[in-house]
């Protein structure tokens, strides 16, 4: 297994010590998880069985088994459809289902099942690479059971008859096909060397060809792979031996190379062959064609003139479909019996950049708290491009001027991550777009958008409009009047901007706050709960408290100053006569001071007109105009 964490390469080294292993698997482990991504490889036969373990992903990663179900580990996506599932329990992969090699991959030499596993809080990513291993079997298949051959029997020896080899579905040395011919004493096997454009599978001519002695010959042509066990399939193959016309069709190579652009239209000339024959008349007109073993795909992309050789694009020529085409040409004369000469061309298709490239969000981990750490992973992006080369590679980009960056995991994969600090106050949502551009010219692009929605946290406290209020109210009165309202605004959101009023309990006097106002714990208002009176009390101070409803709550605190106004709702009251002097003078009339505004004062007889004979005191509870006096004398 080769373990790579976010880029950097490590290899595991079977052979040191167990101890040294764990070490060692700890280390690399540890690295991998605080990279937040890491990728591993496995590998398993086709054709295995429903169930076969596979690896044990959440112990490779250095997960422990009692965090994978809180963590929600799971498995985001299937790059082999249900062929490998993961038990969520304890992170082991197995085999769902059956694995098809050649189904999965063709006859690529390269053939995987990618998968990405995923952790959260925090998120994690684990790219897993599980390698499908070829098992020898399919068998070589020729095109058909039996194959027609018709040779004048005046070929000259060291005739060479190419025939069409068989295929091997697997790779490798179980796709190594050898050739082996029935005993006969008329023909060899002239076999594929190692460039087969070089020398091809084909019948060489040994003895020569009497139709009179022989007219048919039978052969068995067997292919044989280099699997453990082998495995063979066979072609029979009927010589029937003509007479006359002696020369077959030449042509001026056996073997044509040919380039061809991508997305051509139909009618574009591919190649123009030419082919000789050296007898005269009829004998000597050959008509141009496709051999018969041709693959249907190449008849559906080509067409050759029959008279001219001309061979034509007619289908659509997609090099992420087939990179190469394989054209056997036979040119035919007219003669009776009719001869033949043979050709290869081999079309080489070329890339050009008609693909744009494909972006896909994986995972998204929305939406993002307004105090997430720099470095939070907020999604992982896929890109790919069809095309090949620099037109397939892709680079991604991303809004400028935004708190958030792209980076680069492992191939063709982005995580994008925070890194610049949120206010949801200032900015609650950011519409990013995500541009991936390809290096082909002209390049080719695509763009992806992903609305990130910043999560509140109780960052603010309640504030009012201004420190402290002054109110004004009549004394006497109604109990539950309600005598003004506070507002706090929270520029939070939700929970964390719902405010609720308290009052901040005192004592008044020999009183509790409480038990002259009260505040309404949603709307502010605050009421007084009995008449007041200013005589009792003039100032009324107190504070009221708003207090969010965050986790935990944040608050503030604005004072009322409830001014008490004075209605006339006193009387004037007599104050009592100051004390009898200490000498009444002789013949004064006496009289005791009385109370309630009665008093009386002796006064001598021979007192004179505008002469002072008592002073009459009086106050009034209330306050200014209302306590202003005036005195007059009723009979």
């Amino acid at each position: 297994m080769r373990t790579k964490p976010c880029g950097l390469e490590m290899e595991f080294s079977w052979a040191i010590g167990q101890e040294s292993r764990r070490l060692l698997l700890s280390l690399l482990f540890l690295a991998a998880w605080e990279a937040g991504s890491s990728q591993i490889h496995y590998s398993v036969p086709e054709e295995a069985k429903h169930g076969t373990f596979v690896g044990r992903i959440a112990q490779d990663l250095g997960l422990e088994l009692a965090e994978l179900v809180p963590r929600l580990f799971r498995m985001a996506s299937k790059g082999g459809g249900d062929l490998l599932e993961v038990n969520l329990q304890n992170g082991i992969l197995f085999v769902n289902s059956r694995i098809d090699r050649e189904e999965l991959c063709g006859r690529s030499l390269e053939c995987s099942i990618h998968l990405e596993v995923i952790v959260e809080r925090p998120l994690q990513v684990f790219h897993v690479e599980v390698e499908v291993r070829d098992i020898n079997d399919n068998p070589p298949v020729f095109p058909g059971t039996q194959k027609n051959l018709f040779m004048a029997e005046s070929r000259p020896l060291d005739s060479r008859f190419p025939l069409e080899g068989a295929s091997d579905a697997d790779i490798g040395v179980n796709a190594v096909l050898t050739y082996t011919l029935s005993p006969n004493e008329y023909f060899s096997l002239e076999k594929p060397s190692g460039d087969e454009r070089v020398k091809r599978l084909g019948l060489v001519l040994r003895k020569p060809l009497d139709r009179e002695e022989a007219p048919q010959i039978f052969l068995v042509l067997t292919a044989t792979d280099g699997g453990k066990p082998e495995l063979t399939g066979t072609v029979q193959i009927l010589v029937t031996v003509l007479d006359a016309n002696d020369n077959a069709p030449a042509f001026d190579r056996t073997l044509y190379a040919v380039k061809l652009l991508e997305n051509v239209p139909n009618g574009t000339l591919v190649i123009k062959l030419n082919a000789s024959d050296l007898d005269e008349g009829s004998n000597g007109n050959i008509f141009y064609s496709f051999s018969t073993d041709i693959s249907p795909n190449v008849k559906s992309k080509f067409y050759i003139d029959p008279i001219t050789g001309k061979i034509m694009v007619k289908g659509y020529i997609d090099f992420e479909e087939s990179k190469f085409y394989e054209i056997l040409v036979d040119g035919i004369d007219s003669g009776q019996p009719p001869l033949s000469g043979h050709c290869t061309v081999m079309v080489e298709v070329e890339d050009t950049n008609d693909n744009v490239p494909v972006i896909e969000f994986k995972s998204l981990s929305l939406p993002v708290r307004e105090d997430a750490p720099l470095g939070t992973t907020i999604a992982l992006i896929s890109v790919s491009d069809r095309d090949s080369g620099a037109n397939g590679q892709v680079t991604c980009s991303l809004t400028p001027h935004v708190p958030f960056k792209l980076v680069s995991t492992f191939k063709n994969y982005y995580s994008l991550v925070l890194d610049g600090t949120l206010d949801r106050e200032s900015v609650a949502s950011y519409e990013l777009v995500v541009s991936a551009r390809d290096g082909g010219s002209p390049s080719l692009w695509a763009t992806a958008r992903v609305s990130v929605e910043v999560g509140d946290v109780n960052d603010n406290a309640p504030v009012f409009a201004q420190p402290e209020y002054t109110v004004f109210v009549k004394e006497n009165n109604a109990p539950g009047c309600h005598i003004f309202t506070v507002s706090a605004r929270d520029a939070d959101a939700q929970e964390n901007a719902r405010v609720a009023y308290s009052l901040v309990e005192r004592r008044v006097g020999e009183r509790a706050l409480s038990s002259y106002v009260s505040v309404h714990a949603e709307s502010g208002q605050v009421f007084a709960l009995q008449p007041l009176d200013r005589e009792e009390l003039e100032l009324l101070q107190f504070r009221v408290s708003a207090r969010d409803a965050g986790a935990p709550p944040l608050g503030s605190n604005v004072t009322l100053q409830v001014f008490v106004l004075d209605e006339n709702d006193n009387a004037p009251a007599l104050l009592p006569p100051p004390p009898p002097s200490p000498w009444p003078p002789h013949g004064w009339a006496g009289g005791a001071g009385g109370g309630a505004g009665v008093g009386s004062q002796r006064v001598a007889r021979w007192v004179g007109a505008g002469q002072v004979v008592a002073k009459v005191r009086a106050v009034d509870a209330d306050s200014g105009y209302n306590a202003w006096l005036s005195y007059e004398l009723q009979e």
